[in-house]
């Protein structure tokens, strides 16, 4: 089974192949080019440096979500368009539970995060000490809610995530259980873990039509609620001014 990994959820641009449980490639950049860009260069790179044809694969893995309105777009299109083109399922694998599933034989409890601004963090709980388990799914919570929520369950706690300057002064100060950030090689999203976690949901039939699949954004896109925010205080003010003209 040859699954294709695809990870844009954050500044991280990344591709993989897992091949009957083995990693065989993987491609990875955290730097400031956008994802449009670098994904289709770098998943025809990894496909030539193993001489896979992209016609052998039996799915294309995709981080479905929480994350960058831009960058689950644009990894969104773009496994669209190859299974499309291909004629490939989609496997939807949450970008949380990926982030935690590189944590694989911890006893601790894996606490990704990662920055959905305003002070808040894309969150989930899990346990992989022999699979994984859900403690938490993913969900936008506030700092300052999550470290209070981590001392209540009394467990060591491990951070990943480029939320971690987000809650990383609250985790010092208030944090009450032993906790660790992971180190550079663990601290982002990888392709790798999409690929590999896809490979199992892909194994248990947990995959779609391409046409099919939308990312789970969880909440609306800044301007979508900048644009809200407006409309309701249009409202106001026309409710204010309605008011002004009866009080006349």
């Amino acid at each position: 089974m040859t699954i294709l990994g695809i990870e844009s959820s954050s500044l991280v641009a990344g591709c993989a192949i897992v091949t009957d449980g083995l990693l065989t490639a993987e491609y990875t950049v955290n730097h400031k080019k956008t994802h449009s860009q670098t994904l289709l260069p770098m998943l025809d790179e990894i496909c030539r440096m193993v001489s896979l044809d992209k016609k052998t694969i039996d799915a294309v893995a995709v981080s479905a979500g929480p994350g960058s309105f831009t960058g689950l777009r644009i990894g969104a299109a773009t496994a669209k368009g190859l299974g499309l083109a291909l004629g490939k399922p989609l496997v939807a694998v949450p970008t949380l539970d990926a982030a935690a599933y590189c944590f694989w034989g911890t006893d601790a409890l894996v606490c990704p995060v990662m920055d959905a601004r305003r002070g808040q963090v894309y969150n989930g709980l899990y346990h992989v000490k022999d699979r994984l388990q859900t403690v938490e799914p993913s969900r936008a919570v506030a700092a300052e809610d999550l470290v209070e929520e981590l001392n209540d369950l009394c467990e060591r706690v491990i951070f990943t995530g480029d939320g971690i300057p987000v809650i990383r002064a609250l985790a010092e100060e208030r944090l009450t259980v032993p906790f660790r950030f992971a180190p550079a090689h663990m601290n982002r999203q990888r392709a790798a873990a999409v690929a590999a976690l896809g490979a199992e949901l892909y194994a248990e039939g947990k995959y779609m039509d391409a046409a099919a699949f939308v990312p789970d954004y969880l909440r609306k896109s800044q301007a979508e609620r900048e644009r809200d925010e407006a409309e309701a205080a249009g409202r106001l003010a026309d409710l204010a001014a309605g008011h002004a003209v009866k009080a006349e």
